[in-house]
């Protein structure tokens, strides 16, 4: 018995494993190129999420996009991010059992976010509202980021803080293979 269910799920397994799809335009209708998004990612309100040309958004993150989120050129989302614009992690606090009867609440966050060009959000991380995070920055595994974060940053932590330089690392390389200086952030 313990074979044939191998082989069904198997067999099924060609039909719902994740997989990438290439995106030829984006969720206002305009022509981008070279975007993959994993089929496992749930995209709510994808109307307001503008996505520019070479994103990466892998597998099983859940971005919510009701207030606007920008991910620019080049940025990769990797896998298990949660992405949102809002939040009532204070608000359904102060309210308790009366959250559900009341219709503004304070405590209650909105705002968009931005991820700049080239931007790498490491797995398992959670980018909160009003969150603009630079160009060229990592955000390292496991993060908790609210606020604005300056290019080139290192992004680590919970909550999240500048911990260094991602051009130190870059210059090291850049140094190694100076036929990569002309494609650098490009």
């Amino acid at each position: 018995m313990k074979s044939f269910i191998y082989h069904i799920s198997r067999y099924l397994q060609v039909f719902f494993k994740p997989r990438m799809f290439a995106i030829k335009r984006n969720f206002q209708g305009e022509k981008i190129k070279g975007v993959r998004i994993g089929n496992t990612t749930f995209i709510d309100h994808p109307n307001k999420l503008l996505i520019g040309d070479l994103v990466y958004i892998g597998h099983f993150n859940f971005i919510e996009a009701s207030q606007g989120i920008k991910l620019a050129k080049g940025c990769q989302i990797t896998s298990y991010v949660n992405i949102t614009t809002h939040s009532s992690h204070q608000s359904i606090r102060l309210y308790g059992s009366n959250y559900s009867k009341v219709r503004d609440h304070i405590g209650y966050e909105r705002g968009s976010i931005e991820i700049g060009e080239f931007t790498f959000i490491g797995p398992f991380s959670v980018i909160m509202p009003s969150s603009k995070i630079g160009k060229g920055c990592v955000v390292a595994a496991h993060s908790y980021v609210k606020g604005e974060f300056p290019d080139y940053s290192i992004i680590a932590g919970n909550p999240a803080k500048v911990i260094g330089d991602v051009r130190d690392k870059d210059n090291v390389q850049l140094e190694k293979y100076p036929e990569l200086q002309n494609t650098y952030m490009s």
